[in-house]
């Protein structure tokens, strides 16, 4: 049986209003949202790759909302690792059940089944990545979605069990597959030099955040959709053209711009 074990949430609130900013799917909307400034971060969309902009030292959390009635597996991903297990990322992993239009909030990194470690944008070699020697896929975000499988009638013939390798994929055919899963090709253009240093994702305060174990049995062996939110701070997205900077055309200033000398403003 394709069973793996999962983490649901005990307490998960609805939104109050639609999400802002997010990176949408069929099966889940995903948004990040910047808890020091109290805001969701919009995205900015780059030759198809979806950004956002994060502030050095800011706390943040990963909000996910299930598009769908049924219950979604989300395996989450920071810097190229699980958030639950703290292993180098794979979809087969764990990760969180969401039940039917429920959304939950991914603060930190998973401790135990009531702790997590938060979240806070930071330079490369502070990030949790970085400290545990993996320190190539900084700075993305991902999120790979599963359907539960549906109850089957009992039958007959016990077929071939399907599973999913739990290490990353080996060869490059397969992480072609999940490039364009995200909407962009393998073999694309690498992005200019970053005019400062790359930020990643710390290892922060620890926060009582309360889980449970759960089974799911997936309705696929292969994620039915990813999800991928790459952040960098607003200098490096300015060097690799994702924000364009508004300025205002500078002038010269006129030694005569008026005629008569006007009376100055009373003091107050």
């Amino acid at each position: 049986m394709n069973r793996r074990t999962a983490l649901a949430v005990l307490l998960a609130t609805l939104l109050a209003a639609p999400l802002a900013s997010a990176h949408a799917s069929r099966l889940a909307n995903v948004e990040i949202y910047d808890r020091t400034a109290q805001r969701t971060l919009p995205i900015h969309w780059h030759e198809g790759r979806a950004y956002v902009e994060g502030r050095p030292g800011n706390e943040y959390q990963i909000v996910l909302r299930n598009q769908t009635p049924g219950d979604v597996l989300a395996v989450v991903s920071v810097d190229g690792v699980n958030v639950v297990t703290g292993q180098t990322a794979s979809p087969g992993q764990g990760g969180y059940v969401l039940d039917g239009w429920r959304q939950l909030d991914v603060t930190g990194w998973r401790k135990s089944l009531s702790r997590t470690a938060a979240f806070y944008f930071t330079e490369l070699p502070d990030s949790y990545a970085a400290r545990t020697g993996r320190p190539d896929d900084v700075g993305v975000i991902g999120v790979a979605l599963f359907r539960r499988k549906a109850v089957q009638p009992p039958v007959y013939v016990d077929p071939e069990p399907l599973s999913y390798p739990h290490s990353a994929p080996r060869d490059k055919s397969e992480n072609r597959a999940y490039e364009r899963s995200e909407g962009k090709r393998a073999d694309a253009a690498p992005p200019a030099a970053a005019a400062a240093p790359q930020l990643g994702t710390g290892h922060g305060r620890i926060e009582n955040n309360a889980a449970r174990r759960v089974e799911f049995e997936r309705a696929t062996p292969h994620p039915e959709e990813v999800i991928a939110i790459r952040y960098d701070r607003r200098e490096n997205l300015i060097a690799m053209g994702v924000i364009r900077e508004t300025r205002h055309a500078w002038r010269h200033p006129r030694p005569f711009p008026g005629s008569f000398v006007p009376d100055p403003p009373r003091w107050r």
